[in-house]
Formats: structure tokens, sequence, C-alpha cells
């Protein structure tokens, strides 16, 4: 049955909030993207007329078809090569979604989002739809067909399994871009103790190349395994140069609302650093460098205004 300008209109008005539940879901940008494209496919496919409450009808398509798409996921990155970290957004990117609350920011900060790989499908679904979009349990109990204390049950289950995995209380973004401002300086110093104290003890640094990019394979962890690294990684060489074809300039950034630094050269985004900064120091660095995870992220930048660099790297 072919869709009204209508129909179309009405599926559009909940695109951007489509796209930022399965990204939630899913941890990718391009694979939220598709679903909420198959999404429309079977909108397009129904009897629309008969659909009462069309904002319901395409939540629980499109969760349903990310659950899916998490249960074969879980399969493809028991063969990933190396770390797998979740696809970044710099800031303004719609996908993002709301950032009302607390509880919404912090469910697509990085460090959640990397998080939520530990849940199971159907935790990570209750999880985001109750914290992310304020979702009543008996709303969430329709779109996976469970019961409504089914529902509460697996939140908290899962509520705690985040918890249980997340750092210290963040600080505020002024203090996390003077935090920024002292790692590049340490960074580039040349010696790990500036960085060290700059890390708090149990920092871990980890990077997803994704078997495409040069990246450790297993994370470093502790003070100063993570200031050694960083030290070697900002430190300038013929090698590095000719491996990304050029000398990358370094910004401070907002990725997922939290703390960044984008490294770009000419114009494309070749790698993005989170770093999970608390009131006793930066707890992860997060570095996604896998280029099949930094096309939106490219995209976005030069949609921006992204001020100067602050330093020219390698």
């Amino acid at each position: 049955m072919a869709l009204t300008l209508n129909d179309v209109d009405r599926f559009e008005a909940s695109r951007h909030r489509l796209e930022a539940i399965a990204y939630r879901l899913l941890g990718s940008a391009s694979e939220a993207e598709d679903a909420v494209q198959e999404t429309f496919l079977r909108w397009q496919a129904a009897d629309v007329d008969h659909i009462r409450v069309p904002e319901a009808w395409l939540t629980k398509v499109l969760t349903n078809l990310c659950l899916t798409q998490l249960t074969s996921a879980r399969a493809r990155r028991e063969t990933y090569v190396g770390q797998w970290l979740p696809e970044p957004l710099l800031a303004g990117d719609p996908m993002l979604g709301p950032a009302d609350t607390a509880e919404q920011r912090e469910s697509v900060s990085y460090a959640v989002l990397t998080l939520l790989e530990r849940l199971t499908p159907g935790e990570r679904a209750v999880y985001v739809l109750r914290e992310a979009f304020d979702y009543p349990h008996r709303e969430i109990a329709e779109i996976l067909d469970i019961t409504e204390a089914a529902s509460q049950q697996t939140f908290h289950r899962a509520r705690k399994h985040v918890a249980d995995g997340k750092a210290r209380a963040e600080i505020d973004q002024a203090a996390a871009r003077r935090i920024i401002d002292e790692f590049l300086a340490a960074a580039t110093s040349g010696r790990t103790e500036p960085l060290v104290r700059l890390l708090t003890q149990d920092a871990v640094a980890i990077g997803d190349g994704g078997g495409k990019v040069p990246a450790r394979a297993k994370a470093f962890e502790g003070a100063l395994a993570v200031a050694k690294f960083l030290r070697g990684l900002f430190k300038p060489s013929e090698a590095k140069r000719a491996l990304v074809g050029g000398s990358p300039e370094v910004y401070a950034t907002t990725a997922n609302g939290g703390p960044a630094l984008a490294v770009v050269l000419d114009g494309r985004v070749i790698g993005v650093m989170c770093l999970e900064v608390t009131a006793e120091g930066i707890a992860a660095c997060r570095s996604q460098v896998n280029p099949d995870k930094l096309d939106r992220a490219t995209r976005r930048w030069a949609a921006s205004d992204h001020g100067e660099a602050l330093l020219r790297a390698f």
C-alpha cells in the first residue's frame, strides 16, 4: 500500500527519536541508520490507517529489529579484531537524542555505552527505553512482549550492572576542559610523571582499530602503563606521519557529551579519544580509530565550527 505524504511526514517526525534509540541500543550510528530505514520499510508495508498510535508501533518495530541485530552483533564481535568500542558522536549530532536530564546525558556517554555491552540485549533495551527516554514500564512491557513486573526487574538489574561498572562522579565541563589542556601539555612533554599525576591509579587506555588501523588488542591498565603509552602515542615520528599520510591536527571537542580530542587530517576525522574525567582524575582514555566508525564524525566535523587546533600531532 502506497504511503501518502502525510504518512511519510508522520514517520519523519519520529526519525530523530528512533535513531537516538537505535544508537543507544547498538552503539553504532551506521547500524542505527540501517535499523531506522528498515523500520520505515515496515511502516511502508503496513496498513498505517489502522495503526492507532504510530509512535508506539514504530518504537516496537525498531526495538525488536535492534534486539535481533544485537544478538547477531554479539557473535560478530567474538571475531572482531582487537577491542570493540562504540562509534563516537560529536556535539550537536541529533542522534545523541534527549539531554534534558542527567540520566539522559549519562545514558549516551561513551563510558556508559561501553558498559552497556555487558548487558543482555533484553536488559539493554529496557535500560535504554526507561533511563534515556522515560518510557513507563507498562509501555516497555508492550514493546518487548513481557510483563510489567519483568520490565521493572530487568531495569533494576541492568541499572545495577551499569552502576557497578561506572567510575567516580564526573566533574563539570569547565573543569574537564582545563584537564584536557593539562592532559595535552603532559602528553607532549615527553615525560610520564605529569601524566601519572592526571590519571587515576586504576586508569585504562583502550583503542579500537578494527584491524584496519594499528591498535593494541589488550587494554593498558594502571596509571604508569597508561602514561607510558600516551607519552609514546604523542611522540612525533616519521613512521607515524607515514602511517596516517601527514601531520594531523588535534582539537578539543565534545563526544557523547563528554570531553574528547579529535585528530583531524585534511578535514577528515581519523581518531577520537574520549576522556572519562572524574573528580579523582582521568579514569579512562578510549580511542576510536577504526575508519568505518568515523564517517559520521567527519560529516559532523565538516558542518560545525570547531575552533583552532591545539597542536599538530606526530
